[in-house]
């Protein structure tokens, strides 16, 4: 494989937050590795419906609601060393619609919803594993071997927000996690055979949200537990299985305490590397154990697209241009 493939070919890291798609995850091959310096953008589409709001990352069950929602997102990432260690940076901006129908201490609620979600903010540094890759010669002898990185995100609540209801693009509160993703190599790192089983542990927590129609939500933190064994089909293409596990999040209105989360997803997920700069990926997740009026009963469909370069790559292609 050139060595230009070999480099926009693991652009595709961490390319966006997780505020893609909650029920989804992040996603596999979320937290490889690329050259430093390496700049994405993503752009992505999903549909997810069932009785939790895709918007809210708690995934806060309203039994007996119902929402369905359309969401584009765009976003950009950044590829740099922090000290020898790959670091990364990210900012994605969610928008779209949200239908629903809720009832909620006693009141019924049917409502759509249009506009921004809550900008999120992510970084994630590497703390074991391979040094951070600063050259074409780096790339090329990179394997990443046992990996595990640490992440924070935070999300800024600035949102479309109405007080009067719980069907909101925002949020109207902080809210954030940190993780530890891990990325463990099987078999041999070889374009076309390469294998991965990868973790993300992670804790979600929540402030207040001071006004939600009119009363305080609280909701205690929420645990996450994503797995993906992924396994390349050609040199190209790609595909894995997906499981994703909630557990906590238990929401406290004015004092009347909800149910806490204790649900499994599953899917799969479909990547194909278009050409040197761009990947697409197609995923699909469900819940299972959603049988209870309490469980979350959720899934949904997404697109990525992600757009990915590098200077040094793009001066590679210029000079062949120009032979």
């Amino acid at each position: 494989m050139r060595a230009g493939n070999f480099s926009i070919a693991l652009v595709i890291v961490m390319l966006c937050a997780s505020i893609s798609g909650m029920a989804q995850g992040d996603g596999p091959r979320f937290y490889w590795k690329g050259l430093m310096g390496t700049n994405a953008v993503p752009v992505i589409a999903s549909s997810m419906g069932g009785n939790a709001n895709p918007y809210n990352p708690a995934l806060t069950v309203i039994p007996g609601s119902e929402f369905k929602a359309s969401m584009a997102m765009a976003g950009y990432a950044k590829m740099l060393p922090v000290g020898k260690r790959s670091g990364l940076v990210s900012l994605i901006v969610p928008m779209g619609n949200l239908a629903g129908t809720a009832t909620l201490g006693g009141r019924s609620y049917s409502k759509t919803a249009r506009g921004f979600g809550d900008p999120m903010l992510m970084f994630d540094v590497n703390v074991i594993g391979p040094k951070a890759i600063m050259n074409i010669p780096d790339m090329l002898r990179y394997q990443p071997k046992f990996s595990v990185d640490l992440l924070g995100s935070l999300a800024i609540p600035i949102g479309t927000y109405d007080n009067q209801s719980p069907i909101n693009m925002g949020q109207n509160r902080w809210y954030g996690r940190i993780g530890a993703p891990v990325v463990w190599q099987l078999g041999a790192w070889v374009p076309g055979k390469r294998t991965t089983l990868e973790f993300l542990p992670a804790v979600w927590l929540f402030g207040p949200n001071n006004d939600f129609t009119g009363k305080t939500l609280e909701t205690a933190p929420m645990f996450q537990l994503e797995a993906h064994l992924t396994r390349d089909f050609m040199e190209k293409l790609w595909g894995s299985i997906d499981v994703i596990s909630y557990s906590g999040g238990k929401a406290t209105i004015d004092g009347v305490e909800g149910s806490s989360l204790n649900n499994l997803g599953i899917g799969g997920t479909l990547g194909y590397q278009i050409n040197d700069n761009m990947q697409m990926n197609l995923s699909y997740s469900s819940t299972v154990n959603d049988k209870n009026p309490e469980d979350l009963k959720i899934d949904g469909f997404r697109m990525t697209l992600i757009f990915g370069w590098h200077k040094l790559v793009e001066g590679m292609h210029r000079l062949k241009s120009n032979e």
